[in-house]
């Protein structure tokens, strides 16, 4: 019954202004990357500013918007309260978050924080993921969509804050024991301009707002997490994997979009002419009543396999109306 209560569509979300953060992943190939695109322009009809952030080394939302975009935010053509940007979990961008955070620390230190660092699986990842946040926070956006990358890598990037909190603390906690010896060390050798107190109160700011940032993950008032699947046996599995996830990370999750579904054109009868439209038809039949059944208690928007592309922003704008308007679909 509560099925019948939950309106199927995104207005939920859009309506819900108190949401800092919005996640939106699934299994690969479903249509996450237009999906994130779409809600992000939607918000941008009723927020005062909007970031979309594509985390997926695939990087699709330049295509989806047909316009290039960088680890800098970047307005999206034809909003003036639309940004985007991409991020990369490389090594690359986690030495240089190491070189922008401590730049006051002698070469003894930072590779001595490197080490200790990379000794955690998932730091790499997790250190990039800080820089991004200290930069998106220090820009004051409204809301942030997250276009995730497929499950797996998803999952690893909602457990960063933990990972940091958690490696942040220990590092902290050692750093009696370090930075005076660092200290000595840099007097020896002449580097007088080493401040252990403003190193220590970097890493003090740092591990703030990741603890900042790892509660307000798990506050539905400012997070949630939107699922994305298609009608398959594999990508019902994977969305199922993903719910049972972010339940233990309590991380909201309360909206479940069906994309790419056939709404085949009928005969005057209401047959199908086609055997393999009816055929496919009637296998996404079946798995979309399974999902309904498996998540009553989920706002679950239905959308079609369209005839073309989503490309560009005009295309996208048409359609994002449907995540609102359910009339639309067909």
């Amino acid at each position: 019954m509560a099925a019948e209560t939950l309106e199927p569509s995104l207005k939920n979300v859009i309506d819900q202004t108190t949401l800092k953060w919005i996640f939106v992943g699934g299994k690969g190939g479903v249509g996450k990357t237009t999906c994130s695109c779409s809600l992000a322009v939607q918000l941008a009809n009723v927020r005062r500013n909007v970031l979309i952030i594509s985390t997926d080394p695939a990087h699709n939302i330049s295509d989806a918007f047909s316009q290039k975009f960088t680890k800098t935010p970047t307005p999206v053509n034809g909003f003036t309260n639309l940004f985007a940007m991409e991020v990369d979990g490389s090594a690359t961008e986690t030495n240089a978050f190491l070189e922008d955070s401590s730049d006051d620390i002698m070469s003894m230190g930072k590779n001595m924080i490197a080490q200790l660092a990379g000794g955690l699986p998932g730091i790499d990842e997790a250190m990039s993921f800080a820089q991004m946040i200290r930069l998106v926070q220090s820009m004051d956006f409204d809301v942030i969509v997250f276009d995730t990358a497929p499950t797996g890598h998803t999952l690893r990037l909602l457990q960063f804050p933990t990972l940091l909190e958690n490696a942040l603390s220990k590092f902290i906690s050692l750093q009696n024991q370090f930075m005076p010896m660092i200290s000595q060390i840099g007097g020896i050798l002449g580097i007088n301009d080493f401040s252990s107190d403003e190193t220590s109160k970097k890493l003090n700011d740092t591990l703030e707002i990741v603890r900042t940032v790892n509660s307000q993950f798990k506050d539905p008032e400012l997070t949630t997490f939107v699922c994305v699947c298609i009608a398959e046996f594999l990508s019902m599995y994977e969305t199922e994997r993903l719910i049972q996830e972010l339940t233990k990370q309590d991380i909201d999750s309360h909206n479940l979009i069906v994309n790419q579904l056939l709404f085949p054109d009928r005969n005057q009868d209401g047959s199908i002419s086609c055997k393999k439209c009816n055929s496919r038809f009637k296998i996404q039949q079946k798995y979309l009543n399974q999902i309904c059944d498996l998540y009553d208690e989920f706002h679950i928007i239905q959308l079609p396999l369209l005839e073309h592309e989503v490309r560009g922003t005009e295309q996208i704008k048409g359609f994002s109306k449907m995540l609102i308007d359910p009339t639309l679909k067909k």
